[in-house]
């Protein structure tokens, strides 16, 4: 499923009881990354309306920290997982799908397969852990939750079936907008949210701020392939280097690994960087980007062109449709030289068609009629108050694979079609054999 459909899940507990008005419990089942940050962005709003959330997460969660203070709750259970082992799960995950060879398409749908059971049996042990620990499900039951809100990326349930759990989806948030999507028809139940967590930038840490400033009339390029790539090779890090190195622009890079021998003065490697308070800044003029949903969504709600070094998942779908906008340079991250990295950016930050379309998206993005923060803060309160949203559900969900695909209806067709064939031949024969026995009577009379 690609990621861009890989959203919020919704599912209403029937027993719950939410009086209109009043404020509702929230459960949820998060998943790590990306998804935890736009997930948390919704929680927080939700405490802020006075609603009493609460997080089930397991002890080996690598970005959850119940530790950090907050008016969220968080139920904790024990895993046999430890946080290494999620990390390294993530890391072979990752490395796998980057670094994976264009093979015959055979070949790569058996890699992928071999990927993507790694990663279910991981959530399958975390997912046992939840359901069969009964002092933790009494507990969840007795709190009367009136929605679960869940990541449909790990999805739990046992012995529901993904299928059906899907089935059973309210309301589906969906990461993204009409800005990035291309138009198409939709269930009434699909609800975009896309750029919920961007926000006005804020100003730049003293010592960023004064580079910033130092790249004059040229500005400055951002390079971030987000959190979850750490394994760059010194071979790859080289040649983005060189070709970083011959830009007149200042280079800010998001890197975490062995300071790249041909590394120029004009850039700066951070561990972390206030990506979207670099991407708002005035100087900015181009980012370099592995396609996460969240920062393209950062770089068109400012504006800013981008060259997309897309490495897995939904990433190079992303990077499409934002070189289908006109906003966006793609190059392959394992086969790029610096020279066609230079070029690409140079044609980014020269050609003013791209920050025409950049800011055209922009301004797409800023004119909705309600915030996407607020769309999606509404209809999970909207399911709380109506205790559910059936109405919006398609029946299709209640229908057989075989009803949903009318292969009842096309076998009863065919049937008819075969029965008319089968009588209007056996017409057609009776009737050559009375006219042959006619003819014969004939002659021998």
């Amino acid at each position: 499923m690609p990621r861009k459909w890989i959203s919020v899940l919704l599912l209403l507990q029937l027993s719950c009881h939410f009086s209109p008005g009043s404020c509702g419990k929230v459960l949820v089942w998060p998943t790590e990354y990306s998804h935890w940050i736009n997930m948390k962005t919704i929680l927080d709003a939700l405490v802020q309306r006075g609603h009493e959330v609460t997080v089930l997460t397991s002890s080996a969660s690598i970005l959850v920290d119940p530790n950090k203070p907050s008016a969220i709750q968080f139920e904790i259970y024990p895993t046999s997982l430890t946080k290494d082992d999620f990390e390294d799960l993530f890391t072979r995950i990752i490395s796998k799908w980057t670094y994976m060879p264009k093979y015959a398409f055979f070949t790569y749908f058996s890699l992928m397969q071999d990927i993507i059971w790694e990663y279910n049996d991981c959530i399958q042990t975390l997912c046992k852990e939840v359901v069969l620990n009964k002092k933790l499900m009494t507990k969840l039951q007795e709190s009367r939750f009136d929605v679960v809100l869940a990541d449909a990326a790990g999805p739990c349930g046992r012995p529901t079936t993904l299928f059906e759990l899907m089935g059973k989806a309210d309301i589906w948030l969906i990461r993204t907008y009409w800005d990035f999507e291309f138009p198409r028809p939709l269930l009434p139940n699909f609800v975009f949210v896309g750029g919920l967590h961007c926000k006005p930038a804020k100003p730049l840490p003293k010592e960023m701020e004064e580079f910033a400033q130092s790249s004059g009339e040229n500005g400055i390029v951002v390079f971030s392939l987000g959190s979850m790539v750490t394994n760059m090779t010194e071979e790859r890090a080289n040649v983005i280097a060189s070709a970083l190195a011959q830009l007149p622009q200042k280079v800010i890079w998001r890197y975490d690994g062995k300071k790249p021998d041909t590394l120029g003065p004009n850039t700066r490697l951070y561990k972390w960087i206030p990506q979207n308070d670099l991407l708002g800044h005035p100087k900015t003029k181009a980012f370099i980007t592995h396609g996460g949903t969240n920062g393209i969504y950062e770089a068109i709600s400012h504006g800013i062109p981008m060259v997309g070094l897309p490495l897995f998942a939904d990433q190079p779908d992303n990077i499409a449709h934002m070189k289908t906008k006109g906003a966006a340079v793609r190059l392959d991250y394992n086969t790029i030289s610096s020279a066609d990295l230079l070029n690409a950016l140079k044609t980014v930050i020269s050609d003013p068609s791209y920050k025409e379309n950049a800011m055209k998206l922009s301004r797409i993005h800023h004119d909705q009629p309600v915030k996407p923060l607020d769309q999606a803060v509404f209809w999970i309160e909207f399911v709380m108050r109506h205790k559910g949203a059936k109405h919006l559900r398609p029946a299709s969900h209640d229908l057989s694979w075989f009803q949903y695909h009318s292969l009842d209806v096309i076998g009863f067709l065919l049937a008819c079609v075969a029965t008319a064939t089968f009588v209007i031949t056996k017409c057609v024969l009776f009737c050559c054999r009375k006219l042959f026995k006619t003819g014969k009577k004939n002659k021998r009379e």
